[in-house]
């Protein structure tokens, strides 16, 4: 079957993780682009949700507990503190 190349700009970092993740996972990023095109043409569809809202934290439900505990606190409502880092 004859191939075809694919070319694609991606951030070097990104590129540079995107191969050791798919070394560490035995495959090479072509077959790892390979697979993703395959999903698509299997299911119709980019195969994982692409979604403004994919982290949680900006969830409306989420976003509007911070708004009403930064209102609280402005009001002079609750405790500020420092963020406490776990131990490693």
């Amino acid at each position: 079957m004859p191939v075809s190349t694919v070319i694609a700009k991606v951030d070097d970092e990104d590129k540079r993780n995107f191969s050791e993740f798919c070394s560490s996972v035995g495959l090479s990023v072509s077959s790892a682009i390979n697979i993703f095109i395959k999903a698509v043409l299997r299911e119709k569809r980019i195969p994982f949700i692409i979604s403004q809202n994919a982290d949680p934290f900006y969830f409306p439900e989420n976003q509007a507990y911070v708004m009403k505990s930064v209102k609280e606190l402005r009001e002079g409502k609750g405790t500020l503190h420092e963020l406490i880092e776990p131990e490693e």
